[in-house]
């Protein structure tokens, strides 16, 4: 009733609210996600092997070092389809990270089936697929406050990739992913507590992963810190995809977090050495 507009502008601000204060249940976002991948008219599947949604807002992001892993993975043959809006985050956006590397964000999902035909990636912004959950999303600069369709939009999953990553900003929001991942009927997602709350593997700190695997149901994985320089000062996304800067280990950690959600044997330090070799052979 909310996205088909059959409500008052009043009665959405205390519907969300609500939510909000009751907290977030899996059930719920389970069913909220459906409910919107209605409305969006989502449900044809698009040949991504991999969702990657990116909806942080940490106040601390600088560069998104998390695009490079997403495109060096695509460089190595994984079908990545990015999707979010980064509306209230205070660092470099997705969008800015992609202009400066001379791409664009996908206007429909057509086009972000085409683009992941010809290389591999493609970035929705979440206004070209789900008008309806953006709009809501956007109420945060009336509010003040992060409603439910924070983690609604993350797990909208707009290509029905057969695996799949998300960020969170806190470790509460782990559980209430991975709850209604399985609900949804996903074959596969990993969750972490990332930088700014995206799916970023900040590299120098060990990190603990949680997944969940249809069939197999839940486990967690300990990442160990990965050794390596410090963030580079320039914040140069451009040189440090050309290999014209030293990479923050983030680039290669990263990577790490997609290979684990694709490939539930690997072990993280086998996964660790193939995100090097991956990150090594995007020049090539």
């Amino acid at each position: 009733m909310v996205l088909a507009g059959e409500v008052s502008p009043y009665q959405v601000g205390a519907f969300l609210m609500l939510l909000r204060y009751r907290g977030e249940d899996p059930d719920e976002i389970a069913g909220l996600v459906e409910a919107a991948r209605l409305a969006a008219g989502l449900g044809q599947p698009l040949p991504a092997d991999l969702d990657w949604p990116s909806y942080g807002a940490g106040r601390t992001r600088g560069a998104p070092w998390f695009l490079l892993s997403a495109l060096a993975l695509a460089r190595s043959g994984v079908r990545v389809l990015m999707h979010g809006t980064n509306l209230y985050s205070s660092g470099q956006t997705v969008p800015n990270g992609l202009a400066a590397l001379g791409l664009s964000p996908c206007e429909s999902l057509h086009e972000a089936e085409d683009s992941l035909n010809e290389s591999n990636f493609a970035y929705l912004p979440l206004s070209a697929f789900a008008p309806g959950v953006d709009y809501l999303l956007r109420l945060r600069q009336l509010f003040g406050l992060r409603s439910p369709v924070n983690t609604v939009a993350r797990l909208l999953d707009p290509g029905m990739a057969p695996a799949g990553v998300a960020g969170v900003f806190h470790p509460a929001y782990i559980d209430v992913h991975l709850g209604a991942a399985e609900r949804l009927g996903r074959s596969r997602l990993l969750v972490l507590k990332g930088g700014g709350g995206e799916a970023e593997r900040i590299g120098p700190k060990p990190v603990v992963v949680h997944r969940w695997r249809a069939g197999a149901g839940r486990d967690e994985l300990a990442l160990p810190a990965l050794a390596g320089g410090s963030e580079p000062a320039s914040e140069d996304l451009v040189a440090v995809w050309r290999g014209l800067a030293p990479a923050p280990p983030a680039c290669v950690a990263t990577i790490t977090l997609g290979l684990l959600a694709l490939d539930t044997g690997l072990s993280p330090e086998e996964a660790d050495r193939r995100a090097a070799a991956i990150w090594g052979a995007r020049l090539g």
